[in-house]
């Protein structure tokens, strides 16, 4: 049975920072596009962070230089490390993993046909 199971999360004041961890199982991330959305109340769920399984990472404008995605390969876990958190980063973050995917840009934008979704983290930031 293929599981993405998610921690972290939480609250932070702006300019702080959070990590999240998703740890798969049944499915081995490296070979697999792993990556990061999150979807705030009245919105459409957003790509936030994507990598893929020959190493590209592609990232949201509205993160870049802030947040940091990475794996480690041996825990089976996908990191998303997020600096200098906004009020505008409220959201509830969604971890996604899918082999079918060829590009990591379509990754982020077209996500309806990700095969594997986290259980969701609520992160709050306070102005």
């Amino acid at each position: 049975d293929m599981q993405v199971l998610m921690s972290g999360g939480g609250s932070a004041q702006a300019g702080g920072s959070l990590r999240l961890s998703c740890r798969a199982s049944g499915l081995t991330i490296s070979s697999y596009y792993m990556g990061w959305f999150r979807e705030a109340p009245g919105k459409e769920r957003e790509g936030v962070a994507v990598f893929s399984n020959d190493g590209t990472i592609t990232y949201a404008d509205s993160v870049k230089g802030r947040f940091t995605i990475s794996q480690d390969t041996v825990k089976n876990t996908l990191y998303l490390q997020m600096n200098d958190l906004k009020p505008e980063d409220t959201a509830m973050y969604y971890c996604a993993a899918d082999d079918l995917y060829g590009d990591t840009l379509y990754f982020l934008q077209a996500p309806a046909k990700i095969q594997h979704w986290g259980q969701g983290t609520q992160v709050t930031v306070a102005s």
